[in-house]
């Protein structure tokens, strides 16, 4: 019999471990639950979750050392941050840990199921073939970027990209010119199909990008923003 997909819940308020819990069930996910860091780090590391839930505010160690160890054992265990801040650093952070996306609490739970599921679903997928020879470089100027690589370098030094940033920049790149608004890129990079909720990741994610990117953020030339429409890669360098 196939083993159930785990989902392990790190967080402190019992009344939301039981709102998480009952409905992961539902959705057919076991679950394990930790109410503290240390607990939630132990469990993560020794029962191979397909996903961790993680609570940022957390007793004995928060949730940003948690997700930093835990990327420094090497593992990929994605990620899901769950947290009350509206602090946009908070979310920077966070996803700069290696945290693979975040939702706000309160949350709905159709989101948060929405999210669990397209999570666990890239994570376990296959990654594609490689691209031929002649299009696994992408050069822009001083910037290049290695798709077979999951590379980028402006200048020949290392962006040093989370595997977020460099899907959402290899993804933008390779449509050079195309405007995306902010539910497309949750469809196409973040993979939630039929997108609906908060798109504030993707703000994110494009506000960390750039600070890794451009020479100037506040005036970006690769990652631009078509006011009212979305994001798109400007080539002409």
């Amino acid at each position: 019999m196939e083993r159930k997909q785990r989902v392990l819940i790190v967080e402190d308020e019992k009344n939301i471990v039981d709102i998480l819990r009952f409905n992961l069930q539902k959705e057919g996910y076991d679950t394990l639950e930790a109410y503290d860091g240390v607990a939630g780090l132990d469990l993560a590391l020794a029962e191979h979750p397909d996903l961790i839930l993680l609570d940022l505010m957390l007793p004995k160690r928060n949730g940003f050392e948690v997700c930093r160890a835990l990327r420094e054992q090497g593992r990929a265990t994605p990620v899901l941050i769950l947290t009350a801040r509206e602090a946009e650093q908070d979310k920077i952070l966070g996803l700069d840990l290696g945290a693979d996306d975040y939702i706000t609490k309160p949350f709905s739970i159709r989101e948060l199921m929405a999210r669990v599921k397209a999570n666990i679903r890239r994570a376990a997928m296959t990654p594609p073939p490689e691209p031929p020879a002649a299009e696994e470089t992408l050069r822009f100027g001083r910037l290049e970027i290695h798709r077979g690589e999951g590379t980028a370098a402006k200048d020949g030094q290392d962006l040093e990209l989370t595997p977020r940033e460099f899907e959402l920049l290899a993804h933008l790149a390779g449509h050079a010119g195309r405007v995306f608004t902010r539910q497309e890129l949750m469809e196409r990079v973040w993979n939630y199909e039929r997108y609906v909720g908060d798109v504030r990741a993707v703000d994110v994610a494009i506000r960390r990008l750039r600070e890794k990117l451009e020479d100037d953020p506040a005036q970006p030339r690769y990652i631009l923003t078509r006011r009212g429409a979305g994001y798109y890669f400007q080539s002409d360098q």
